[in-house]
């Protein structure tokens, strides 16, 4: 089954209600599974329409979120877009090998591409909400490109990418609500014991991150994980986050 059949393509911050419907029509041309607005800035829909020739329905079936957070609670795994090479605390991957690691996450879940917005792209904050970041090799005197010129690039090597077949039985990846919820109150208690440097605790904490990304953990490993930091914070004598009953459930 084709890569895209398991992909959220999530637009986070779009303006150009062309490239919404240009990006509707490419999910339709690619058989994309689903297609997410998160914190849209959106003022007319009617461009959009116009673009979306043939995927009228894929554009009517959008969901809006407020926050790429919320955007990606239930994947297993995000990759950003980015076209700058250096980033903060995160390496970036070629395009081709961005999206077999998309591939081999999908065996455990729905993942997701995550493309920002038409000004700035996406920041160093939206970035530090996916697991990984691309970047698509172009010249260096125009290295950005048009939305839905980089999601056609994207969504057509998706296209060709196949998820390999689950065994029955196989273990369910677990939703990044978890691992938010996880990273939230190891940042607690790590800052609590001095384990983070207070001034700038979030670089060190995302390389912890990354590592159990990698790890592709199971649900309920991140289940023991978050057990295990909520024992270490009670011991500490931290109170309880106010988030935890909506990302853990």
């Amino acid at each position: 089954m084709a890569l895209t059949s398991h992909l959220r393509v999530v637009l986070h911050q779009t303006q150009g209600p062309d490239n919404l419907g240009a990006v509707a029509r490419l999910a339709a041309n690619f058989g994309v599974a689903e297609l997410v607005l998160s914190d849209p800035q959106l003022q007319e829909m009617d461009g959009a329409r116009r673009m979306a020739v043939h995927a009228g329905h894929i554009l009517e079936s959008a969901r809006i979120y407020p926050t790429l957070p919320e955007a990606l609670e239930d994947v297993v795994f995000a990759m950003g877009t980015t076209s700058r090479q250096n980033l903060r605390g995160m390496s970036t991957l070629s395009p081709e090998d961005a999206v077999a690691l998309l591939s081999l996450h999908a065996q455990r879940g729905k993942v997701a591409l995550v493309l920002g917005g038409e000004k700035r792209g996406m920041s160093d904050e939206d970035l530090s909400h996916c697991q990984q970041a691309l970047v698509i090799p172009t010249r260096p005197e125009q290295p950005s490109m048009n939305l839905a010129q980089a999601a056609a690039v994207l969504l057509y090597l998706c296209a060709r990418e196949h998820v390999e077949q689950t065994t029955p039985g196989a273990v369910d990846g677990a939703p990044l609500r978890l691992v938010q919820a996880l990273q939230a109150w190891m940042r607690q208690v790590l800052l609590k014991v001095g384990f983070l440097n207070t001034q700038a605790p979030d670089a060190l904490l995302a390389e912890m991150m990354h590592s159990l990304t990698r790890a592709a953990l199971s649900r309920r490993e991140v289940e023991m994980w978050l057990t295990a930091f909520k024992h270490l914070s009670r011991s500490v004598g931290l109170p309880k986050l106010d988030s935890d009953s909506k990302k853990e459930s």
